[in-house]
């Protein structure tokens, strides 16, 4: 409770300086009921976010994706425990990944999971993988901290509050 305290304190002057950008929107639920109470209070102007996509140019700034520390390949049902997480699974541009996305994609989609693409060249790959499971977010990032903190070396993977997994259940 002091240290969401202190934060609010930090933080709270600032939110006057500065606009929200929205980087990506992976859908879920509106956040705004949250802030209806600071919103109200006086002296504060009211926040408001605006949702856009990134440009093309941005989008394709930002290829080739890659992490070095892992490959397509078998990976060990192993438990962590790791509050809050939710459901997370990490794939790349290829056959392995392809295959498993698509036999999985309504078990994800059932576990409200989200994905990152570690590995991929490009904005029309990214889409191909999106195709083979509609609804389900996922988004190119690097997995290099992750394969670290985690000690991972291969996808596609799953990882859950309780654990690493190969097999995805609903």
């Amino acid at each position: 409770m002091k240290n969401l305290l202190l934060m609010i304190c930090l933080f709270l002057p600032m939110a006057g300086h500065a606009g929200l950008n929205v980087v990506a929107d992976l859908g879920g639920e509106d956040a705004a009921p949250f802030f209806e109470g600071i919103n109200k209070q006086p002296g504060l102007p009211k926040a408001s976010a605006v949702i856009t996509q990134p440009p093309v140019s941005a989008m394709a700034a930002m290829f080739p994706v890659s992490t070095p520390e892992m490959t397509p390949g078998a990976v060990a049902d192993r438990p962590l425990q790791l509050p809050g997480i939710g459901a997370l699974f990490l794939i790349g541009d290829d056959a392995q990944s392809r295959l498993w996305l698509a036999e999985n994609a309504e078990a994800l989609t059932a576990r409200h999971a989200a994905g990152l693409i570690v590995s991929v060249d490009s904005a029309s790959a990214v889409q191909s993988l999106r195709d083979l499971a509609p609804g389900v977010p996922m988004a190119p990032a690097s997995g290099s901290e992750l394969a670290r903190r985690l000690q991972l070396r291969h996808y596609p993977v799953l990882i859950t509050d309780t654990g690493l997994s190969r097999q995805v259940r609903p």
